[in-house]
């Protein structure tokens, strides 16, 4: 399977490339209405324009991100305060808990189809 995704990379590598190669031509960027504009490759601008929005849409995410964090921690601050809950009553401490296995042969012996 990662030899797929490799080859799947290395193909979408080789469509940019050759996108990047075949559009050199030189494109003006006209700022709003003002005298100022820019004068680069197409691809240039591709890919400030993706780069910004990747940036933008980090920063979107970074409230959520922290919000997050921050109840995570708390709800591991809340955890280690709480105490373990008791055994029910008539369970001796040392008593080992039921496990899969066991619960699996108490059902076996008893007659009941798993």
């Amino acid at each position: 399977m990662t030899i797929l995704t490799w080859i799947f990379r290395l193909f979408l590598f080789l469509i940019v490339l050759g996108f990047a190669l075949t559009n050199t031509g030189v494109v003006e960027l006209h700022f709003l209405g003002l005298d100022q504009f820019w004068r680069a490759p197409l691809v240039i601008f591709l890919l400030l324009f993706f780069v910004g929005g990747v940036v933008v849409g980090l920063l979107s995410c970074l409230p959520a991100m922290f919000r997050q964090r921050r109840e995570i921690g708390r709800l591991k601050k809340e955890l280690k305060l709480v105490k373990p809950a008791p055994p029910p009553p008539g369970v001796p401490l040392d008593a080992p808990l039921p496990t899969v296995a066991s619960a699996a042969s108490l059902a076996a012996k008893s007659g009941i189809s798993p």
